[in-house]
């Protein structure tokens, strides 16, 4: 029995190591290509682009004045609301009349006084000189009597000074706004007595905004290139919101202060927006942006194209073989999500604006859709 088991296992093992011997050798997997990076692209463009300046600036209003009493007396009436918009020559306060048209009526009484006093003294110069002419009269009489009528004229004339002193005052009881424009919060209430040489205490603040200034700063190495804008004509200064991104109002320059600040080395300067819309608003900081000129037929990319290495900044570009390369680029103004590039590309270069991070030099690429407009790109970064 065991010689017969014996035998089966070595015939078994004579099977195998024919089958192992006559099987094929297994061939070696060919390695598989690369597969290409799928990118979107965008063609460099020329265009024209607005050369702009950048900073930050507050926003002032034209006019701002305190709406103060210039007499003392009580507070009678407030004519207005708080945050309302009024016009010029509104009434806004009225402050109790009652005593300034008392003074104004007495000076007015002792004026209608003085002037019959003059014509009484005017009839008796006239009679004396009659008398003097007869021998009935001195000239001694006629002189006092010129004298005295010399004197009623001068009082007649102070009383006209004091009629428009009281005029005036009993003006000032009514106040009206200046110019056109927003009230603000309410400083006193009705009843309250206010004074003249107060100067801490007024009823309320009035702001101009239609239009509405705005105050900013720039560096004094670019005031040869505001000059000569101006020179050339109006210069537009742009508006931004709080992040600089979006144009919230548009206006021109107006002046530029007369000295540069030499702690800082920047210049003032001041536009001014008509603002109908109240787009801004007084003491509001606000990212500002100067067009100083037009970059005609600049060769421009999308912004979210450039990449930063260690030679500085550069894009991939698609070659006509459909790699990837490195382009180094020098870089200019930016407006609107695209970048002037200086040197280091032509018109028609294909701009890689997606999947960036996925490609190396000579990098096989496919676009995933047709090379799509440069503004279309810069509106997706």
């Amino acid at each position: 029995m065991l010689r017969i088991l014996f035998v089966g296992l070595i015939a078994v093992a004579a099977v195998s190591g024919y089958l192992w011997y006559s099987a094929p050798a297994p061939q070696p997997r060919a390695a598989s290509a690369p597969s290409a990076v799928t990118v979107s692209a965008t063609p460099a463009t020329a265009r024209d682009i607005p050369v702009l300046l950048s900073g930050i600036g507050t926003v002032q209003a034209l006019n701002t004045v305190q709406i103060r009493s210039r007499l003392d007396g009580a507070l009678d009436k407030v004519n207005f609301e708080e945050g309302q918009q009024v016009k010029q020559g509104d009434v806004l306060a009225i402050i109790d009349p009652r005593l300034y048209q008392a003074a104004l009526d007495q000076v007015k009484a002792k004026l209608a006084q003085d002037q019959a006093q003059l014509l009484s003294d005017e009839k008796d110069l006239e009679r004396s000189r009659q008398l003097s002419q007869q021998k009935f009269a001195s000239q001694q009489s006629v002189d006092q009597l010129t004298a005295k009528v010399g004197v009623d004229r001068a009082l007649i004339e102070a009383d006209q000074a004091f009629i428009r002193t009281a005029e005036t005052n009993l003006s000032y009881t009514t106040i009206t706004a200046p110019f056109s424009g927003r009230v603000g919060l309410r400083a006193v209430d009705p009843g309250n007595i206010v004074k003249a040489n107060d100067t801490s205490a007024f009823i309320a603040t009035l702001t101009q905004q239609h239009p509405i200034g705005l105050v900013f700063t720039l560096p004094e190495a670019q005031l040869s290139a505001i000059r000569e804008a101006q020179r050339a004509g109006g210069v537009p200064v742009i508006a931004m919101d709080q992040d600089g991104k979006k144009p919230i109002a548009k206006g021109k320059l107006q002046v530029i202060d007369n000295q540069v600040d030499q702690a800082t080395g920047t210049i003032r300067l001041k536009a001014v927006f008509d603002n109908q819309d109240d787009a801004l608003w007084p003491g509001q900081y606000t990212p500002v942006q100067v067009q100083v000129g037009v970059k005609k037929n600049a060769i421009t990319v999308p912004t979210a194209a450039l990449q930063r290495g260690p030679k500085g900044l550069f894009v991939w570009i698609a070659t006509p073989e459909m790699r990837a390369a490195m382009a180094p680029v020098e870089t200019g103004p930016a407006y609107e999500g695209m970048t002037i590039a200086q040197k280091g590309l032509k018109e028609g270069d294909l701009i890689i604006v997606s999947n960036q991070y996925r490609l190396q030099p000579n990098a096989r690429v496919e676009l995933n859709t047709p090379p799509v407009a440069a503004n279309d790109a810069a509106g997706r970064s």
